[in-house]
């Protein structure tokens, strides 16, 4: 399936596809598909596949993905659609990025009929009751769908490599460390890339992961991310984002409505632009959104709405915004409204690939950790969240494999880049910086 693009976007090269997936017990066979982004030249013969991480998606990489695309001649860049995506609706997203519905409209649909019962027209969370199914997405069908995307990836003989930001630096290890009938994931890529996230060394116990499965069936499927339950998490990015591209100078869309967290919340009246970049900025945004940091800026010394200044500030707001809401693309944001708790359980135990007591109990085949062919190119990119104990992960496995020092680059930036500037940064961008020549280091034809 082609991806359609939104009237006006400048997205060349740009394509989207669902694939079948493995088949999850209990789960309808509609929500058995795993999307993919293509963004760069279709006849690309070396494809670099990336994995979001926890609660994004594969909007996500989007403007990483171009700036990839455009500076590394010969690559095309994948980037996974998760299954669980499926259950978000865009219908109102699609209608406000093609310029047919106002931010006032998106915000009513999105979250003001949480707090004003006359809103009508809105969206209808996923009921927990009805996607019981979704506990049991964990590592083993992720693995499985994401197998599927590095199979089609590889045909025709083109050079693939694997790599993912946060959470999906975990799950870069898992599949390359897999068990595929005696044989490791990685088997057949040329390279891993780990963006701030990777496998710790050291599992969870076998207790723990029990106590874990316990609880998460007595609970709910999806993880609550800076204290706030799916799929709201969703919501509060893709309108705040919204607002920020469509009116960014305009009075905060949230300045009036009691249901904005006190947190995140600026101390005067902003703009759009300036409400948002403040919940995710590290001198303003709280701790429990670590996971969504970047360096934006700051707020305006002066102005009614006090406006945002970058300062010099890595990561454009605009940029940042696109990451997250999938701007110029129709039917994604970069948001997971619905993160599988069972998925993130299940990370614990990959432990850089090697055999524990946890991976009995969840049913964890990432085992090969010390079979990883020697050619294998490997780099690392240590920010605030993930920092050294990114590129220590990345070294463990590099040494249990005996790849070769000199095929492996391990950059920590753990104090000056938040946990999103890695993917967002622009111009000036040290990820990118070391990873055009690892990808020439790794390039086939």
């Amino acid at each position: 399936m082609a991806l359609l693009l939104v009237p006006g976007s400048a997205s060349a090269a740009t394509s989207f596809q669902r694939i079948k997936g493995v088949k999850s017990p209990g789960t309808p066979a509609k929500y058995d598909r795993v999307g993919i982004l293509k963004i760069g030249p279709k006849k690309a013969r070396n494809i670099l596949v990336l994995n979001p991480g926890t609660s994004a998606s594969a909007a996500y990489f989007a403007p990483l993905a171009r700036t990839i695309a455009k500076q590394a001649k010969g690559w095309q860049v994948w980037s996974v659609e998760r299954r669980e995506n499926l259950l978000e609706d865009h219908s109102m997203l699609n209608r406000f990025k093609a310029g047919k519905a106002t931010t006032a409209q998106l915000f009513d649909y999105y979250l003001k009929w949480t707090t004003d019962a006359s809103v009508k027209k809105h969206v209808h969370p996923v009921p927990d009751s009805q996607v019981g199914f979704a506990r049991k997405w964990g590592l083993k069908t992720e693995i499985g769908d994401l197998n599927r995307v590095v199979q089609l990836a590889k045909r025709g003989g083109r050079t693939v490599v694997l790599g993912g930001h946060s959470l999906g630096g975990t799950i870069t290890t898992a599949y390359a460390t897999w068990d595929f009938n005696g044989r490791p994931g990685a088997r057949g890529l040329a390279g891993l890339v780990f963006i701030d996230g990777g496998s710790s060394p050291t599992p969870v116990t076998a207790p723990a992961a029990r106590d874990s499965l316990q609880s998460l069936q007595q609970s709910s499927p999806w993880l609550t991310v800076g204290g706030i339950p799916a799929p709201f998490t969703g919501f509060f990015n893709l309108v705040g984002g919204g607002a920020a591209e469509r009116a960014p100078n305009q009075r905060s869309i949230f300045t009036d409505w009691a249901g904005v967290p006190s947190n995140i919340r600026p101390p005067v009246d902003a703009t759009n632009r300036a409400g948002y970049a403040y919940a995710f900025d590290p001198a303003t945004s709280p701790s429990s959104l670590r996971l969504a940091q970047a360096h934006l800026g700051h707020l305006a010394a002066s102005g009614d709405p006090r406006g945002w200044v970058r300062d010099g500030a890595l990561t454009p707001v605009k940029r940042y915004a696109d990451m997250f809401t999938g701007w110029g693309l129709k039917g994604l944001d970069g948001t997971a409204w619905y993160h599988p708790m069972r998925l993130s359980i299940d990370a614990g135990a990959v432990a850089d690939g090697n055999r524990n007591d946890a991976q009995a109990v969840l049913g964890v085949r990432a085992t090969h950790g010390k079979d990883l062919p020697r050619r294998m190119h490997i780099y690392a990119f240590g920010a605030a969240l993930g920092g050294q104990r990114v590129l220590d992960a990345a070294s463990t496995l590099a040494q249990q494999s005996r790849i070769p020092t000199s095929n492996v680059i391990l950059v920590d930036r753990s104090s000056t880049y938040a946990h999103n500037d890695p993917n967002s940064a622009y111009p000036k961008n040290d990820f990118v910086r070391f990873l055009m020549p690892f990808l020439r280091q790794v390039r086939g034809r």
